[in-house]
C-alpha cells in the first residue's frame, strides 16, 4: 500500500525525522490559507499523486508570493498530471501539498528496503539526490553504496559512519545522521514498510539534513496489524478492479494486454503470463485466486476480468492441489450466466476433481473452449482472441 508524500512525511515526524513545514490542501482557497499559516517567503506548490517524477511533469512548483500560491494551486489541482512514472494516461490531481521553501546546498539520496537476497533491511545511500536512482546505478554504480542491517543487532553506529562517509557529511551532519537513520529503522521495522524513499535528502545552506521528499511503501500483508497506516489508504489513487479483488482477497494486478488471466498459485500464474506473451498476445492481468478459493470468490473474480474493458478473450489455468477443478468450474458457470460471456473464453482443468469439473463446463451449455494443457491452452486463446478481431 501507497501512502502520499504529507502523509509520509507526518509518519516519519512521529519517529524524529526532519522534514519539511507543510500542509495538505484540497481546495484553492485551502491553499492559500495553509501557506498563509508558513513562515514563507518562498513556498512550494506539490502535487499528491501515487506517482514520482511530480516535477518532471509540472506538478511541482516553487513560488515566491500567495497569489502565485492561488495561480499554481489553480492550475494543478484537477489536472491529469503525466510522469514517467504515470504512463500516458496520468493521474488527476486531487490534493496538494503547500510546503515551505528550503535554502538548498546540496542534494543527496537515502532510502530503506527489504533485501530478499540477504533476509536484512538495507539502506542505500548516493551523493546523487534529485535524480532516479536507476540511471545512477546504471551510469555511475560506484557512486551507489548499500549498507546492510543485520536484524539481531538492529542499527549500529558502525552503519551510521559508512552511509555518512558516503553521503560526504561532516562531523556535525553525521550527528545529525545518526538521529535521522535510528527514526528511518524504527519506522520501517514497526511499521511494516517495504519502501521508504528519501529523494531528495538535502544538506540546507546552515548545514541540517531535512527530507524534502519521502515515499513509504507498506507491506499488504501486514495491514492487518496497522489500522491507522489503513486509515490512510486513498483509494481514488487505486484501479478500482483492483480495490474490488482486495475485498475477496485476491491477489489481482491489472496490467495492458487483451487477455484476462484467471489462476491459482502466484508460480502458475506467471507461467501462463509468460507464454501468452509467447504466442503473440499480452495478459490483461495477474489475478492468483489461491489454494483455497470459494466459488463465491471464483465468480468475484471472473466478474473483475470481464469488467475490463480491455479484454478480448479469457484464459481459466487451475492446477487443482488444494483447489479443486469442479468449484473453479461452478464459479465461472455462475458468474457467465450473471453477467454474461462476450469473449472467448478458454478453460484448462488439471488435478483434483478435475473430470467432474469439466462435466460441470459441458453440462453448462456455455461457449467454454477446452484446453487440455497450458500450451494447447495458450495458443486456443490467442487464436481465438485473434480470430474475433
Amino acid at each position: 500500500m501507497n501512502i502520499h508524500e504529507y502523509q509520509a512525511k507526518e509518519l516519519l515526524r512521529g519517529f524524529g525525522v526532519p522534514t519539511g513545514r507543510g500542509f495538505p490542501a484540497f481546495s484553492v482557497d485551502e491553499a492559500v490559507k495553509m501557506a498563509g499559516d508558513l513562515p514563507g517567503p518562498v513556498w512550494v506548490v506539490k502535487a499528491q499523486i501515487h506517482a514520482g517524477g511530480r516535477g518532471k511533469g509540472g506538478g511541482v512548483k516553487v513560488v515566491k508570493s500567495i497569489d502565485d500560491v492561488r495561480a499554481e494551486a489553480q492550475r494543478i489541482l484537477g489536472m491529469n498530471l503525466v510522469t514517467p512514472q504515470t504512463g500516458p494516461a496520468g493521474k488527476l490531481v486531487q490534493r496538494l501539498y503547500i510546503e515551505d521553501g528550503t535554502a538548498i546546498a546540496r542534494e543527496l539520496y537515502l532510502s530503506c528496503l527489504v533485501d530478499r537476497a540477504a533476509s536484512r533491511l538495507a539502506f542505500i545511500a548516493s551523493t546523487e539526490g534529485g535524480m532516479n536512482i536507476e540511471e545512477v546505478a546504471h551510469d555511475t554504480p560506484e557512486k551507489i553504496v548499500t549498507v546492510s542491517v543485520d536484524p539481531a543487532t538492529g542499527l549500529c553506529p558502525h552503519h551510521v559512519r559508512r552511509i555518512s562517509k558516503a553521503l560526504k557529511l561532516d562531523a556535525a551532519q553525521g550527528k545529525q545522521m545518526s538521529k535521522l537513520l535510528t527514526g528511518l529503522y524504527n519506522a520501517v521495522v514497526e511499521k511494516d514498510i517495504s519502501l521508504l524513499e528519501i529523494n531528495p535528502l538535502v544538506v540546507t545552506k546552515d548545514g541540517n539534513l531535512l527530507c524534502l521528499d519521502a515515499k513509504i511503501n507498506f507491506d499488504g500483508n501486514a495491514l492487518f496489524r496497522h489500522p491507522d497506516v489503513v486509515a490512510m489508504r486513498d483509494e481514488t489513487e487505486e484501479d478500482p478492479k483492483e480495490i474490488e479483488a482486495s475485498k475477496f482477497d485476491l491477489n489481482y494486478i491489472a496490467l495492458d494486454g487483451t487477455i484476462g488471466c484467471m489462476v491459482n498459485g502466484a508460480g502458475l500464474a506467471m507461467a501462463t503470463m509468460d507464454i501468452i506473451k509467447l504466442y503473440g498476445e499480452a495478459p490483461a492481468n495477474f489475478l492468483d485466486v489461491g489454494g483455497g478459493a470459494s466459488k463465491e470468490k471464483v465468480t468475484a473474480a471472473f466478474k473483475i476480468i470481464t469488467a475490463d474493458p480491455k479484454v478480448q478473450g479469457i484464459l481459466v489455468n487451475i492446477f487443482g492441489g488444494i483447489m479443486k477443478c469442479d468449484v473453479i468450474a461452478e464459479g465461472v458457470v455462475a458468474a457467465v450466466k450473471e453477467v454474461g460471456l462476450q469473449v472467448p473464453l478458454v478453460v484448462r482443468l488439471e488435478g483434483t476433481n478435475v473430470e467432474l469439473g469439466k462435466q460441470i463446463l459441458r453440462d453448462s451449455g456455455l461457449n467454454v473452449i477446452p484446453a487440455d494443457d497450458l500450451d494447447d491452452a495458450a495458443k486456443k486463446i490467442v487464436k481465438a482472441v485473434k480470430e474475433a478481431a
